[in-house]
């Protein structure tokens, strides 16, 4: 899926106060894509990226 590609993730990834990487953290708030990839992940693989990315 695109969200587990996604070159602005991993840019956050790699430095989280970038420009880019503050820009795709604001956008998973409301990314209807972001949603679905979530949804699709096991529940182990959720909770560790709610984790990661501090969601709720």
């Amino acid at each position: 899926m695109a969200c587990a590609d996604c070159k602005f993730r991993a840019k956050y990834d790699k430095n989280p106060k970038s420009l880019i990487g503050r820009f795709w953290r604001f956008h998973i708030n409301f990314c209807p894509g972001w949603r679905s990839y979530l949804k699709s992940l096991s529940e182990e693989e959720r909770i560790a990226l709610k984790e990661k990315y501090n969601l709720k």
